[in-house]
This record gives structure tokens, C-alpha cells and sequence, in this order.
């Protein structure tokens, strides 16, 4: 039988989140059962509950950095059980229709099922994310959890994390190499992290210098203001890549100057407006402008592997779930430092 879940859930692009029960699937024989323990708070959570990608599907359970414990494993599975630490990211299924799955590509191959406001592989039953008690999900998209690793710092990791170490580890972030993280916000300071534990010369580019002391303690050798037009003097023909966590309008062009004969940069963030970018901020210095987007399952577990290896979690703000509305305002102001997770432990109060 199904199980009933308790949630949050979004259920108007104009209205609040609210209290929600709803059925989780009856699980399968692949299927691993998950008691969610907590969940991150991502800035596409408010961009889908606020249908503005315009692709909103009501009543919506957000949620896509979930951090939890397996209550229960369906007969075929091997790889968990009950009792283990495991995460859940952004998808919860991949290459639908595919003959194989691409175990390095998925994230970027059509049929990609995501872990909310999405439909699972039978076409017809809706996925639902964190903000909620209780998952379950195929064997084949659960992520263990380093043991050194706290759950509740460990969340953000599915999303953030990986959004910042798969272009790092790409293009190759590491000793020797310069590189520059755009922006110091829930993306910015893993970029920071990860890729000072890389080994990478690590510099923050920011509007202002009001977290210059953070970065630096994270792991920043450098940190400028970008309000600061001396900035882009400064620093021309430095950075072998650019990490761009930015998402509103920036002056591209500018930031292109920064980078030496070869230099890349990648954008994370995902601005609203058109990009615009001069033929000739490229061509002279044979730079490449390029995206990224999280990571495979076999990339996201391999971050987390590094992480626990390094010891590297989010820097985050613990939030009752009945706190999930004020949050969000507080996300739109950059008003924390630096990722919002909740304890799903407050649903039952």
C-alpha cells in the first residue's frame, strides 16, 4: 500500500507553501525507502513554486537536497540498508527511453526525471520532493553519506555541491591553476571549498567586500569587489577559469577580460535576461564561455566521497519547516550565510 507522506507544498504560484499529506508510491523490489532527516532550500525551490520557469505543476512538495536515513529497502536492492545515511539530489531517475543509461551524461540526456514538479517513469504519477518525512527512490539514484559528514550540513551538497565541483573538476581545478568564483553566496562558498581543497589558487570576485572575511577563512587566497572598477584592471589575463555563481546581469565582456590565452568561463547561476558577449571578448585569447549543470550520480557520489574525505560541508542556518516562507524572502535578500536547510523533525510539531 502507498504510504502517506506529511509535507510542505506549494499549491498556487501566488500562495505560501502549506502543510500537505499526500501518497508516496508503494515501493518496488529496487526501491530503497528513505525517513527524511533534512532538506536544503534551493533558489529553483522558489523559482518552481513560483512558476516562474513556467512549468509549475500544483500542489508542489519542493526539495531536492535531502539528507536522511533508510527504513527500507525493497528485495532486489543491494547496495543499502536499513539504518544507512544517504542523500537524494535533483533527479530521481534518467535516460527514460534510452537503451542505456549514460552514467556520465545523464544529467544532460533527455528523459531526465527530477525530484520534483517532474513525472516519474510510468508517465503518469507525479514526483515529489524534501520538504517532506519520506522518499522513496530506485536504488540506482540514492547517495551514501560520508559517516564524518553531519546530515544536516551534509543536504546542500546534493545540489550546491555538485553544481560547483562537477565544472571544477572538468576543467580541471588544481594546483597551479587560477581560479576565480563569481559570486559568495549558497553556490560561491562551495565553490570556494571545493576548489581550495583541489588545490586550486582560489580568488572571490564580489559586488562588494562585506564577506571578504569568510572567504578568506573558507579557503580564498584573494577577494575583490567587482564594484570596484580597478578590479578589472587589476586582475586582466589572470584566471585560467571563471566559475560564474551570478544570477543577475553582470558585465560579461568585463569578465572575460579576466582570463589568460585558453581561460574558460562557466556559468552555474542562470540569469534572467540574454547574455550578451562580444565576438572579440573571445576570439583574441581563444577563451570558451561555457554552462554547466549538477552532476551525474556517479559524479555527485564521488563529490561526496571528496567531501568526507576533506571534510567540506555547506555553511548553513538550521530552519523549522514552519520557517520554509520567511526563508525564502530571506534567500531573495541574500540574507544568509550561506544555505538555508530544514529539520524535517518539525513537521510533527
Amino acid at each position: 500500500m502507498p504510504t502517506i507522506a506529511k509535507g510542505y507544498a506549494a499549491t498556487d504560484a501566488s500562495k505560501p507553501l502549506a502543510p500537505v499529506t499526500f501518497e508516496r508510491r508503494d515501493p518496488n523490489p529496487d526501491d530503497v525507502v528513505i525517513e527524511i532527516k533534512f532538506c536544503g532550500v534551493c533558489h529553483s525551490d522558489i523559482h518552481q513554486a513560483r512558476n516562474e520557469w513556467k512549468n509549475a505543476v500544483y500542489p508542489m512538495v519542493p526539495g531536492h537536497e535531502i539528507a536522511g536515513v533508510v527504513s527500507g529497502v525493497g528485495a532486489n536492492v543491494t547496495k543499502f540498508k536499513v539504518g544507512d545515511r544517504v542523500g537524494v539530489g535533483c533527479f530521481v531517475d534518467s535516460c527514460i527511453g534510452c537503451a542505456n543509461r549514460d552514467v556520465d551524461n545523464e544529467h544532460y540526456m533527455p528523459g531526465l526525471v527530477q525530484t520534483y514538479n517532474s513525472v516519474e517513469a510510468d508517465g503518469k504519477t507525479a514526483t515529489q520532493g524534501g520538504y517532506s518525512d519520506s522518499i522513496v527512490v530506485k536504488e540506482g539514484y540514492v547517495l551514501s553519506i560520508p559517516d564524518n559528514l553531519p546530515l544536516d550540513a551534509s543536504a546542500p551538497l546534493l545540489c550546491a555541491g555538485i553544481t560547483l565541483y562537477s565544472p571544477l573538476a572538468y576543467w580541471k581545478a588544481g594546483p597551479g591553476k587560477k581560479v576565480a568564483i563569481v559570486g559568495m553566496g549558497g553556490l560561491g562558498h562551495m565553490g570556494v571549498k571545493v576548489g581550495a581543497a583541489m588545490g586550486a589558487d582560489i580568488t572571490v570576485l564580489s559586488q562588494t567586500l562585506s564577506k571578504k572575511e569568510d572567504g578568506l577563512k573558507l579557503g580564498a587566497k584573494e577577494y575583490y569587489a567587482t564594484s570596484d572598477a580597478s578590479t578589472f584592471e587589476k586582475l586582466a589575463g589572470t584566471f585560467d577559469l571563471i566559475i560564474c555563481t551570478a544570477g543577475v546581469a553582470i558585465d560579461w565582456n568585463a569578465y572575460l577580460g579576466l582570463l589568460k590565452v585558453n581561460g574558460s568561463m562557466v556559468i552555474v547561476g542562470a540569469p534572467e535576461h540574454a547574455i550578451p558577449v562580444h565576438a572579440f571578448s573571445l576570439i583574441p585569447g581563444r577563451k570558451s564561455l561555457s554552462g554547466s549543470m549538477i552532476g551525474s550520480i556517479k559524479e555527485t557520489q564521488e563529490m561526496l566521497d571528496f567531501c568526507g574525505k576533506h571534510n567540506i560541508v555547506s555553511e548553513i542556518e538550521t530552519i523549522n519547516i514552519q520557517q520554509v516562507n520567511e526563508a525564502y524572502e530571506r534567500v531573495l535578500k541574500s540574507d544568509v550565510r550561506y544555505r538555508f536547510v530544514i529539520d524535517m523533525a518539525t513537521l510533527a510539531a
